[in-house]
Parts: structure tokens; C-alpha cells; sequence
């Protein structure tokens, strides 16, 4: 999928919970709306979504759906773009991770989604070290 991007993390002994705390931090310095489903042992999804100019660009459903699964010394992070899930801090987490979570996107999401998403990885990969 265009846009949809998966790093995997091996033997780093991240403390997951500090890097979602990282990555909505990042997120919301970047000024997105962010969201969090609450944590379980399947793993935590955020989502961000961006007001302003952005929306006339990203169709207003849509988010930047970050998915972090595994465990501190070897987990994935996917990033790619997935429809605003209401009351995502609800959600169960092993809902979300089977249903279509990620989306096909357009020629003018794709070139936002891969610049924002590349940002985002190098950031995940600095703090994860």
C-alpha cells in the first residue's frame, strides 16, 4: 500500500509505554488532534489528525494510524493512514488490529502521508535508539 509503512525493532528493550507517550508528544508538537486506544497485550494504536489547510488536502475522516504491537525487545511500528475511529480509547484493541485499519489512499494523501510519516519514523528510530 502506498504510504503504509512497518519497521520492525529487535533488541532494543523499549519501554513501550514511554514511546506512545513519545509519539503523541511528538504529534501533538506537530499540532494533530491525537487519540489513543488504551493499552493491551496485543498493543496500542494512535491516531492524529490535522484542522486547518490539511483538511482540504486529507479527506476529514482520515488519520495518520500509528499501531505499535510486540514487546520491548522486539516490536513493529506501523504507520500509514486509517479512518478516524471515534471513541478509539474504547475500542478493543484486537478489533482494531484485525479490521481494516489502514487504508488505500489518493495521489494527494500519499504525498502527505509519506512526508509525515517519514518525519515520524526517524523520530521513533532516535528515540528508540
Amino acid at each position: 500500500m502506498i504510504g503504509d509503512k512497518q519497521e520492525r525493532f529487535e533488541g532494543k528493550h523499549t519501554d513501550l509505554d514511554a514511546l506512545r507517550s513519545h509519539i503523541e508528544q511528538y504529534l501533538q508538537g506537530e499540532h494533530f488532534t491525537v487519540q489513543t486506544s488504551a493499552p493491551s497485550e496485543q498493543g496500542t494504536v494512535i491516531q492524529a489528525r490535522k484542522g486547518g489547510w490539511m483538511a482540504g488536502i486529507v479527506a476529514a475522516d482520515r488519520a495518520l494510524t500509528i499501531a505499535i504491537t510486540g514487546s520491548a525487545d522486539d516490536f513493529t511500528v506501523r504507520v500509514g493512514i486509517g479512518k478516524w475511529l471515534e471513541h478509539l480509547a474504547v475500542a478493543a484493541i484486537e478489533t482494531l488490529l484485525i479490521s481494516d485499519l489502514f487504508l488505500l489512499v489518493d495521489v494527494a494523501e500519499s504525498a502527505w502521508n509519506i512526508e509525515i510519516e517519514d518525519k515520524l519514523l526517524k523520530e521513533i528510530r532516535s528515540f528508540v535508539g
